[in-house]
């Protein structure tokens, strides 16, 4: 990582996750962005357990964890929540997405069952965008959201084998590929998740003073 947001000096942040993948793309972001702060992810806890996803709004499930986070550790947590939401589908499944199928992350399930409810909507109605909420919690309560989204369309059958999720069927605006055809620079650059880490790290640096 680079030196200028880690070192001496710099406070210890966790990340509420224990995807290695996640915590290279935070400390990239906030090595760019200069930030003062040593991202320590979930598998430096094990006392911390997994906090039920239980609210409504993707900020809320992301505040949710921070905060739950942060109390047990005692230092700034950092937590994301996020989704696709289709046009056709009123936004859904949005919240629900790693769960659509009735399983929890089981992506190919989740994947062919909306394939199969979006099979008779016309191209031009096929809308949706990936969406992230990124969520600061401090142990004495304090919380600030940043929030990044994708805007594309969902294509007819799957393309691609890097990503996750609904990578394989969704098509960014502006682009001929889905986002399980990108490199993992290319869709960082641009995916919802890296434009809501982007936007909070100001906000972070500003907490940390």
């Amino acid at each position: 990582m680079n030196g200028r947001a880690e070192g001496a000096g710099a406070r210890r942040v966790v990340l509420a996750t224990r995807n290695a993948g996640k915590i290279a793309e935070l400390r990239r972001i906030l090595a760019d962005a200069a930030v003062p702060a040593e991202i320590v992810g979930l598998e430096e806890f094990p006392q911390i357990g997994d906090v039920a996803e239980t609210e409504s709004t993707f900020a809320g499930n992301a505040l949710l964890k921070a905060h739950a986070v942060a109390r047990a550790s005692g230092l700034p947590a950092i937590a994301d929540d996020s989704g696709l939401c289709v046009d056709a589908l009123n936004g859904m499944p949005g919240i629900l997405s790693a769960r659509w199928s009735g399983t929890h992350g089981d992506d190919r399930a989740n994947l062919d069952l909306l394939l199969a409810q979006v099979s008779d909507v016309p191209e031009e109605r096929r809308g949706a965008h990936f969406a992230c909420a990124a969520a600061l919690a401090l142990p004495s309560g304090e919380e600030r959201v940043a929030e990044g989204t994708l805007h594309g369309v969902i294509i007819d059958a799957p393309r691609g084998t890097g990503g996750f999720g609904y990578d394989p069927i969704f098509v960014p605006d502006g682009e001929t590929h889905t986002t399980a055809e990108m490199s993992s620079a290319e869709k960082d650059a641009i995916s919802h998740r890296g434009r809501a880490f982007r936007a909070l790290a100001p906000i972070l640096a500003d907490v940390l003073g």
